[in-house]
């Protein structure tokens, strides 16, 4: 099992896009594996549907960090939800039925991925084939919106735009356990902003990987590290990319839409900024038991904190590891945090294989600042609020990093204008 700190799996799902935690290559001229019709239950159907239901309500009550699971009756749970688990055709069916009973928990970390979802996860920074979407869940198991497209894909080049709800693919709902392949169409229904139906029909290609971790020095003055997700290498790359670093080059760290990753690499990247062992978290497991978290982590050859300006980019989307390095970062007055409010989604959270080729992703830590705040269903408050709307997003514009640059220049004046002290 990975420690990770990392919200749903499937809340930000990546066709062609790098985003936790919580999908291999696919092979080119396959189907598009979705569900049409109920397929008729089989005994190994049950039995694979017994195992993994089993498996996960079995893994909830021996390790939740909360060993009163939240005052959930667990064992009511069991008795309402395994008949339902057992009698699913499919891996939706499943899935559904498990997550729904994970939903008692009112925990955005617990969650079911479909052996799918997986894949796709596993596959997210490899070349594979595409479509260049990034969709959002809603509310809803069906709820589904267009966070992001990537550039060049055939989602672009097909004109979906930004904040369309996804409606369908081949006249299913969209689902964690759907999959596109190389070459093979896809029948897309939309709605857009205004609530009108939009039809398309996509062909899905072989794109190379779009990488976790991009530096941006097209600013003068300014050095841009986007994180899309805290996964391997983050702080040996970080610490690469600060290495030699002139003094007046401020930093930004955007990890807008960032859903978390690898508890280490979140202590790597503070290493990068805070001075070496320096506490900034508490984490508590179901044993009760509290471990202080230090800045102790990868930082490459670095021997010393970065001295520079640094601002923090977060959103709604950043969720877990990404709210917790901007809290340590703004609790040490280390780091100006710019953008909206997080979405509050940090326990730290570990991954179980299931036997069907899924894997749950449950919560084992609660966790604290140094300060002593619980950031879960709290989220963190940004120092300057600084929103970027669709509308900005769909022409370019950047209010949010133009607010951040500004705060860096007005810090590196009012530096400037102090008189050094000395003997």
């Amino acid at each position: 099992m990975r420690v990770r700190v990392s919200v749903r799996l499937f809340s930000l799902l990546l066709l062609g896009l790098p985003l936790s935690g919580p999908a291999a290559a696919q092979p080119a001229g396959s189907t598009l594996s979705i569900p049409s019709i109920a397929a008729p239950q089989t005994r190994d159907r049950v039995r694979l549907n017994q195992r993994v239901f089993d498996r996960v309500w079995s893994e909830v009550r021996r390790g939740y960090y909360d060993p009163t699971l939240h005052g959930v009756d667990w064992n009511a749970a069991r008795a309402q939800f395994r008949p339902q688990a057992l009698a699913a055709t499919d891996e939706r069916g499943l899935y559904r039925v498990i997550n729904e009973m994970l939903d008692l928990l009112d925990d955005g970390h617990a969650a079911a991925s479909p052996p799918a979802a997986v894949r796709r996860q596993e596959a997210q920074f490899a070349r594979r084939a595409v479509m260049g979407l990034t969709l959002m869940r809603g509310e809803t198991p069906d709820d589904w919106t267009v966070e992001r497209i990537r550039p060049g894909s055939p989602a672009e080049e097909a004109g979906v735009q930004l904040g369309w709800a996804l409606n369908s693919v081949d006249g299913q709902a969209w689902g964690p356990d759907v999959e596109t392949f190389d070459g093979r169409p896809v029948h897309l229904v939309l709605t857009d902003e205004t609530g009108q139906r939009r039809e398309t029909t996509l062909t899905p290609r072989i794109m190379d990987a779009v990488q976790p971790f991009t530096a941006d020095t097209s600013r003068p003055g300014v050095l841009v590290l986007r994180v899309e997700q805290f996964d391997r290498g983050l702080g040996p790359w970080m610490g690469s990319e600060l290495e030699g670093l002139p003094a007046d080059v401020d930093v930004v760290l955007d990890l807008r839409g960032n859903p978390g990753g690898r508890l280490w690499e979140a202590e790597s990247v503070l290493s990068c900024f805070l001075p070496r062992n320096q506490a900034w978290a508490t984490r508590t497991g179901r044993s009760g038991r509290a471990v202080v978290l230090r800045a102790a982590g990868d930082c490459g050859d670095r021997p010393d904190p970065l001295a520079n300006g640094v601002a923090v980019l977060v959103d709604q989307g950043s969720r877990s590891a990404a709210e917790l390095t901007p809290a340590a970062l703004q609790e040490a007055r280390r780091g100006i945090v710019v953008g909206e409010k997080t979405g509050g989604s940090v326990l730290i959270a570990q991954e179980t294989n299931l036997p069907d080729g899924g894997k749950l992703t449950l919560s084992r830590a609660d966790f604290v600042t140094s300060g002593g705040t619980r950031l879960e269903k709290r989220g963190v408050t940004p120092d300057i609020a600084a929103p970027r709307t669709v509308a900005q997003r769909r022409a370019g514009d950047d209010p949010t990093l133009e607010a951040a640059i500004a705060a860096l220049q007005a810090e590196d004046r009012a530096r400037a204008s102090t008189p050094a002290s000395g003997l």
